[in-house]
Formats: C-alpha cells, structure tokens, sequence
C-alpha cells in the first residue's frame, strides 16, 4: 500500500465559532466567525514576500487549554500531549506532521523526520523508514533503537497522550542488546509489567538503523493519521534521558526539533533557542521562540494589542474576533472545524443510567438558539462526532432526537424529575455555553448546576468516573485519531461514559476480557481498514448507534482563530491547517518575520 497517500478533507463550508477541546481529550471552548481557509486577512492584505531568518516570536497560549503544562514536556509522562500540540512540535518536530494546501485544502499526513512509511497488504504491519544522519540536539543519533526506545517507553508510561494500539503480542521478543534493554527499563516505571514489554518488543522492532515494524493484532487505518496527535510522534534523546534524570529530563526534553529548550516556568513561559544543528538546511527560520501562558481571551488579545506578544494560538471570543477582523495592525486566519460540542452523559451511574433522563437532555437542548445567540448563528451544526474540516463528515444522523422542551418536561415528570451536574473546563466561552445549557434545562424541569473545572482537574475526574454529565469536543480530522469516537464513545476509553461491555465491571476487566459492545466493533471495524468508502459507512453506522442510544448530544463544529501581528508568517498561523483535534497545528520551522 502507498506511502504518504493524499487524503482530502471534504468540502468546507462557512463557518466560524466556538471552540472547546481537550489534551487527549479534554476541554477548551472557542469560537471563530467568516471563511474559512483564507490566507488573506480579513483588512485584504495577502502574506507575501519571501520567508526572512532571524528574529524572534513569541505565541500567546490560552492558560485553561494549550498553554498548560503542569504534568510536563516528557512526551511519556505529560497529560497534555494533545493540548501542547505547538510546544511539542517547536521541542520534537515529529516523525509524522499534517500538511494542507495554502487555503487549507487537501490535508496529509507528510513524513517529517520519518522518510516515508508502508502498510502491508493486509494491514497488519506498519513499516516506517526514518531519514539517515538526523541527531538529536545532544548530538547522539535519531535512528531506530532510539525510536523503538522512545515508542515502548511512551506506551508503558502512563501518559494520556498514549494510543490505544492492538498489537500482536504473539511474536517472540527477538534478541536484544542487554545495554538496550537496561536502559529502557531504567526510564519505565518500577512497577511495570515485565511481560507486557516482552509482548510489545515482540510487536514493534527495530529492523535496522532506519527501519522500523509494528506488528498489528488487527488492522488500523487511522495509526499513520493519529501520529501527529499523540506521544509516538514525539522522539527523545534516550542519552538525555539518562544523564537528566526524569524530573530534568521533563522540564527540558532533549529532542531532534527546531527549537531547543532555554528556560521552562511550568504553565508560564517556554522559551526556545533555534536548533543550529537542525537536519533541515536553512530552518528553523526564527532564532528564538517563547510561549506565554495568559489566562484568557481578553487578556491574550490586549497582550498581543499591547506588543507583549506576537501571536495568538486559538482566540475564542466572537467578539474579539470580530475586532482582529477590523484592526489594521493583525492579521486572523480561520480553519476547518473538525470537532463538533458533545454533552458527554455517564450511562454507568446515576442519572443517566435511565435512557429516558439521556433522551430528556436530547430534546431539553437547542444547540441552534445557543448558536444563533452567542455565536451569531455561524456555527457549523452536527450530528455526529464529524464536522466539516475532516474526513468522513455527515452533519445529519435519521432520527436524531431534536429539540422539543415538551418532550424533555414529560420524560422528567416520567422518572420523577431530574438533577444534574454538568462539567466543562473553566474557560470563557465554554462557561457560556454552559449557563446557556443550564438556563434551556431548567425551562424543561431539569435542576442543574454547573462545574468548571481548569483542564487537569477535568482529567482527574474523568479518571475517576465520578462525573454525570460533560461539555466536551469529540471528533478530529480523522475521527480515529486526537479526540475522535472511540476516546468519548468507546467503552474503554477514560474519557467515555458509554456503557461496560456485559461481563465486565471496569474497563480494565472488559480489556483483560478482551470484551467488547457493539459500538466498540463498529468504532474498531471503521479504524481497522484503509479503505476509505468502508470506513466512511461505518463511522455513518457508530453515529447511528450513538444517537439511537441516546449517549449524547452533539452540537456546534468550530475553528478558532489564529491572530498574529502583520509582519508574521508561517503555516498554521497565516495559512490554514485542519485541527487535529481543535485548534490547528502549527509548523513552527516555517514560522518567520519581517525583519
């Protein structure tokens, strides 16, 4: 099978709006407003003139999503992989990266520090081939063992930003230098499972110095496009690791990226230095490169007014998108929308273990007023966990429950009335939307009380599985990867209130089971195949079931806004790139200024 095949997004059209989205999977809100997939500012000025070296940038990150990084930059241990998109591509680079046309059409999947990768006729295999002669930043060599090292270390290490992979752990551990093997399980933790390592170093080999196999149990359409979004991406010096220590080594990751780590206040400022060793000649452009965590919108846009900063990753509030449109001194770029609100219900415990309380939330919510009357009715409505900037959209589901508050007062009165917590993550626009909620419930007979919570927390508590009912995002450019179906739909998932599989009391039961529910093997069976006819069919059947089920409503699809002062220029900031999960990548080796 093709190595880099060129998979088109759908057809996109008006959007704008709101945004809320996740690291992993968790939260942010955020909203965007006119075309897009523009690389003409809203004052009609194009970005032109040929890209310039030198200077320095510095990108406001919102604090409640992308501009958090409590848990660390250790692509094996951090909780915010998907969050801190920007930081670890500046840091890392990555093996894998998603490419777009200047309008943001025909997205990719582009092989960065990977040469080129090739799926066996059945599937089963993935053979990834890196680029010869690239280091890490220490000087030691980016090739295979480095890589095999960094994969089993960042699947067996407990980070949230770890796929769900199903690897054939049927295959022998082949011979392995001892050194190797001490090394790896010195950066593991002390009480992992020795024989799951056996199993996943018989699954994932290193065939030579620039080749590399996973081994699949069952076929996974989606592995390749779920890299840029996940920890098997991001590839670390293994000498570092072991001369830093786990805390340093966190604060500082040594990698093959752009841009080397300066100074790290955790969730406050990351500065970086260029690369001078870089494998790509002449970049990065910028020689150096800073985030700032500011705690919202208003502040991110009156920091950026006030030239403290540079540019804006994923402003939210309409409003002052609507002022970065009309303002001379900045340029605002919008995106596809790929991940579509969801009101995440926990079937597996009180209320919402009843059908009728999920159908009650159903029609008790009018997604299209709250579009109309906070997002001034350019939202990009759905269905389903698809939107209009990905692969597979299909914004209608038959018989999807509508909004009809009679329908929802007769079904609370049925089951003796309705008390809910409803959560999100403690960000502007996701507060509104959730008073919105609250506001439309109550008018049902619904008590509700709202808990925003910052991002980690959310995390926590979805850990815990002590939580009714969550505002979130679910969907991603290809609906396997970032955020997409299985992590809020899939009965293992931590981030799913979906029921267990029957037979199993926990997750961690149905998965030693290897049980499954049906919307399981439908989720499954669409990522298990590369056909993308099949796989569109059954993404279009799990969207059924979910609705049928009554697992959650879905609501507005949107893209956030990049604003940048002129003089700015790069891909994901000035020319638009579908979001993985949310907020759009971006590639920071391209990013330059105006000298």
């Amino acid at each position: 099978m093709s190595c880099t095949p060129r998979q088109k997004a759908p057809r996109r059209g008006f959007l704008g709006t709101v945004a809320l989205a996740a690291s992993l999977g968790l939260v942010l809100a955020g909203c965007g407003a006119g075309d897009a997939g523009t690389n003409v500012s809203d004052n009609g000025e194009a970005a032109v003139g040929e890209p310039q070296s030198g200077g320095d940038l510095t990108v406001l990150l919102d604090a409640g999503y992308s501009g958090g990084w409590d848990t660390g930059l250790d692509p094996a241990t951090s909780n915010s992989v998907g969050a801190n998109q920007s930081l670890n591509s500046a840091i890392f680079g990555g093996l894998f990266t998603l490419e777009a046309d200047e309008n943001g059409e025909n997205a990719e999947i582009v092989p960065h520090q990977a040469e080129s990768f090739e799926f066996s006729e059945d599937g089963l295999t993935l053979t990834v081939k890196l680029r010869e002669g690239i280091t890490f930043s220490d000087g030691t060599p980016m090739d295979a063992e480095a890589v095999l090292w960094n994969w089993i270390r960042n699947l067996s290490s407990g980070s949230t930003g770890a796929p769900q992979l199903d690897l054939a752990h049927d295959l022998p551990m082949p011979e392995l230098d001892q050194q190797f093997l001490d090394d790896l399980y010195a950066a593991l933790p002390d009480d992992v499972d020795q024989e799951l390592i056996e199993q996943r170093l018989g699954a994932i080999r290193a065939v030579d110095d620039v080749t590399l196999e996973i081994h699949l149990a069952t076929a996974n359409g989606a592995l390749v496009n779920a890299m840029p979004y996940n920890n098997l991406n991001l590839i670390a010096s293994p000498t570092a690791y072991q001369e830093m220590g786990a805390q340093e080594f966190s604060q500082a990751p040594v990698a093959a990226g752009p841009f080397t780590v300066e100074a790290n206040r955790i969730s406050e400022r990351l500065d970086l230095d260029k690369n001078e060793d870089y494998f790509k000649d002449g970049l990065p452009y910028l020689d150096e490169l800073s985030f700032q965590s500011v705690a919202g919108d208003q502040v991110m846009y009156q920091t950026l007014q006030a030239g403290q900063g540079d540019a804006i990753e994923g402003l939210s509030s309409l409003t002052l998108i609507e002022q970065a449109q009309s303002n001379p001194q900045v340029t605002t770029t919008l995106g596809a929308p790929t991940s579509p609100y969801v009101i995440q219900l926990n079937t597996r415990k009180a209320p919402f273990d009843d059908k009728k309380a999920r159908e009650a939330i159903y029609y008790a919510t009018d997604f299209e007023a709250i579009n109309e009357g906070l997002f001034g009715g350019q939202g990009d409505m759905s269905q389903s966990f698809t939107a209009s900037g990905g692969l597979f959209h299909e914004p209608e589901v038959e018989g999807y429950r509508t909004y009809d508050p009679e329908k929802a007062r007769k079904l609370v009165e049925e089951i003796g009335g309705l008390t809910v917590e409803l959560g999100t993550t403690d960000i502007v626009t996701a507060r509104q939307v959730t008073t919105a909620l609250q506001t439309q419930w109550q008018d049902a007979g619904i008590d509700v009380t709202i808990d925003s919570k910052p991002l980690g927390d959310v995390i926590t508590k979805f850990g815990t599985g002590e939580w009714e009912s969550m505002l979130q995002t679910a969907g991603a450019w290809d609906p396997a990867a970032g955020i997409g179906v299985a992590v809020r739909f899939g009965s293992t998932s931590t981030y799913s209130g979906t029921p267990l599989p029957e037979g199993a009391s926990t997750a961690a039961d149905a998965l030693a089971g290897g049980l499954q529910t049906d919307l399981d093997q439908v989720i499954q069976d669409a990522a298990g195949t590369v056909d993308e006819q099949e796989r569109e069919q059954l993404y279009q059947q799990a969207a059924k079931m979910i609705s049928d089920e009554a697992y959650g409503p879905f609501g507005i699809a949107f893209s956030p806004a990049q604003v940048v002062r002129k003089g700015v220029h790069g891909p994901g900031l000035t020319t638009p790139i579908p979001a993985l999960a949310v907020n759009p990548g971006v590639i920071y080796e391209r990013v330059w200024v105006e000298q």
